[in-house]
């Protein structure tokens, strides 16, 4: 078994390392002001981040998905803000668009998903319907002429920004989740607006929106896949959004444990550095072993999808593993710092922030636990 990474993603992974480290003052000054970094993006799109699993003949680099989780990585240290454009774009927008869409549909919107000429955002949370997806309640009629689209949305990330959503609605409700259909609509379409921006206790650079569609009219050419698919291409989507999710745990739990050896290391009391008592050399120990198995985790989730095995359990197991880690780590990473973490200046307090996000969005713990749970009894049946 062959845990070395090839040379073309170390490469990768130093460029992105590199950027992300030269990006980060400008990455910070815009989660000061919580705004979205157009700029940031732009380069981002320019350095081939955005479309790092978008084939070339479509504007992308059509890498491996674990060279994709290897620039995320990098990205999320410096900025869970900036990485959340990378993972949306390359693990909700563009593998929808890759295997269910239409040659048309992938010429306009993935290639602008990879040159970062379109932003893109992927609907399906509404207020009554967050871990049960079959339960939404925004509707598609159709017409002669293709659908007309009424309902709301919720937590729908870049929604502000976005050029295109990829929107989940019920095509024949009386079918429940099996009338879900997922339907491509352009945010200039009238009908749809944006509402509330939410006030969030991390991440906040990267905006989160409610959505409302008024009789939102969009042509039969719309439609990504079959009618009555929508539930399908929504939780394959999502077991490759979890590995990305995963892969963020992964770079908050190290960036976590590298700021703790540093200030441990910094740190004196009682005539000796911090780093020199046991109690935090058992800390980092912890640390340590608990990001290297998250890591694990992830790249094998990750190898299974490259190699066309299925991976909802995998996928899972990272998620859940992965995400509860970094929470595990940034809290002990605060403990090393004590009162100093607690303050803005010290990079441990965002990171202390931004993490629990990752517990709850792309499904939460327990509904990982759930899959995992049934995935487990299958196999055992």
């Amino acid at each position: 078994m062959d845990f070395s990474l090839s040379e073309e993603q170390v490469m990768i992974r130093n460029m992105a390392r590199q950027f992300a480290r030269e990006m980060e003052p400008e990455a910070l000054e815009a989660e000061e002001k919580s705004e979205f970094s157009h700029a940031i993006t732009k380069r981002m799109a320019e350095n081939g981040f955005l479309g790092m699993v978008v084939p070339e003949e479509y504007g992308g680099m059509g890498s491996d998905y674990t060279s994709y989780l290897l620039v995320i990585e990098e990205i999320a240290r410096a900025s869970m803000s900036q990485s959340m454009v990378v993972g949306l774009h390359n693990s909700l927008l563009a593998y929808p668009l890759l295997v269910y869409g239409t040659e048309a549909q992938k010429k306009k919107y993935l290639r602008g998903l990879a040159t970062g000429d379109m932003l893109g955002c992927y609907s399906l949370s509404e207020p009554n319907a967050g871990s049960d997806a079959g339960g939404i309640a925004t509707t598609a009629v159709k017409t002669d002429d293709g659908y007309v689209i009424n309902g709301s949305k919720i937590f729908s990330t870049n929604g502000s920004v976005a050029d295109f959503l990829i929107l989940f609605a019920k095509t024949d409700p009386d079918l429940g989740y099996k009338g879900m259909s997922a339907l491509l609509v352009d945010t200039d379409t009238p009908g749809f607006a944006v509402g509330k921006i939410e006030k969030k206790m991390g991440i906040l650079a990267s905006p989160t929106c409610e959505l409302s569609f008024t009789d939102v009219k969009v042509p039969h050419e719309a439609l990504l896949g079959e009618e009555g698919k929508g539930i399908r291409i929504a939780l394959e989507t999502l077991d490759g959004g979890r590995v990305s999710v995963a892969a963020t745990g992964v770079a908050m739990g190290e960036e976590a444990f590298d700021l703790a050896v540093k200030y441990a290391k910094e740190r004196n009391q009682f005539g000796h550095p911090i780093a020199d008592f046991q109690g935090i050399q058992w800390k980092l120990a912890d640390m340590r072993t608990e990001i290297d198995a998250a890591r694990y985790l992830t790249y094998y989730a990750a190898w299974r999808k490259d190699q066309g095995l299925a991976y909802t359990r995998e996928a899972s197991q990272a998620k859940l593993f992965a995400t509860e880690m970094a929470s595990r780590c940034i809290h002990s990473s605060m403990q090393i710092h004590g009162g100093y973490g607690f303050m803005k200046e010290y990079k441990i307090e965002q990171l202390y922030r931004d993490c629990k996000a990752a517990e709850l969005y792309e499904g939460t713990s327990e509904i990982q636990r759930t899959v995992i749970g049934r995935a487990v009894l299958k196999d055992k049946s």
